[in-house]
């Protein structure tokens, strides 16, 4: 079922490309913005800059769902592992939740075992670049070789079709129009977020209950949460984050859900 709504996505995508190409191919500005957004107090909806939200709507990205829907979308960016993902992995399976994994070259390269459980458990493997540059600080040719020597190694990996691929986390959360300008035209889907903390340095881990605080604190309905499985605190607040965010009426939900709900056709074959 997985590949099958992967396929579907490229070909909406490569329609989308070739429908835009006059635009797309254009010179576009290289102005570069660092990904952020608002939060808001008592689990409101966050916002963004409005120049954010036009380029993102332009060229086919997102950084939330439905914010009238409470639906959320677990995301990780994993660039090392740093022994925590199998944990992460067994509390989504156990509370059967899906989720999205970014990751980079060096992790889908050393990684391979709890690559090949992610996608044997339904999750998404997205692409997080090979090498982790800013990509609006590249050439058009480093963005070209970083996204697709990714998928290029998805594929002897896992032995999927490196095209089933399709979703992308900006590197540093930096980006241009340029560069989604660019990945675009390599059939990517740029996913954002909404909700982060600093959970990735492993230092400042501060214990289970700071992470579950600082996500309850914050998550609001179509909520697409950034988090890093190198966080101990992550690992151990998980479990506890689904069941009480399920018990407040909230459901987890796949990114490919929230592709098809932003309007994108169902009605073409699956491989079931």
């Amino acid at each position: 079922m997985k590949k099958g709504i992967c396929l579907k996505i490229g070909l909406v995508l490569l329609l989308l490309v070739t429908i835009s190409a006059n635009s797309v191919w254009a010179t576009e500005s290289n102005q570069i913005y660092n990904w952020n957004f608002k939060p808001s107090k008592n689990n409101e909806p966050a916002t963004t800059e409005p120049i954010y939200e036009e380029l993102l709507d332009k060229y086919g990205g997102f950084y939330i769902g439905d914010t009238t829907k409470k639906e959320i979308y677990l995301t990780f960016d994993n660039g090392y592992e740093n022994g925590y993902t199998e944990k992460v992995l067994d509390v989504l399976k156990e509370k059967d939740v899906p989720a999205a994994f970014f990751v980079t070259g060096h992790y889908l390269d050393k990684q391979r075992d709890l690559i090949m459980r992610m996608e044997e458990e339904g999750h998404i493997v997205g692409n997080h670049s090979y090498h982790h540059p800013s990509l609006p600080e590249v050439s058009d040719e480093r963005i070209e070789r970083e996204l697709e020597s990714l998928r290029d190694l998805y594929e002897e990996v896992t032995g999927n079709d490196r095209d089933s691929m399709r979703y992308l986390r900006p590197p540093r959360g930096t980006f241009s129009e340029r560069s989604l300008a660019r990945t675009l035209e390599l059939g990517y889907i740029n996913v954002f977020w909404s909700f982060a903390y600093k959970d990735w340095v492993t230092q400042e881990q501060r214990g289970w209950k700071y992470a579950y605080d600082s996500i309850m604190r914050r998550v609001h309905p179509g909520a697409i949460l950034l988090l890093h499985s190198v966080s101990s605190d992550n690992a151990e607040a998980l479990p506890k984050v689904i069941d009480d965010l399920r018990e407040q009426g909230y459901k987890f939900k796949s990114l490919d859900d929230l592709v098809f709900e932003k309007g994108l056709p169902r009605d073409f074959p699956t491989d079931d």
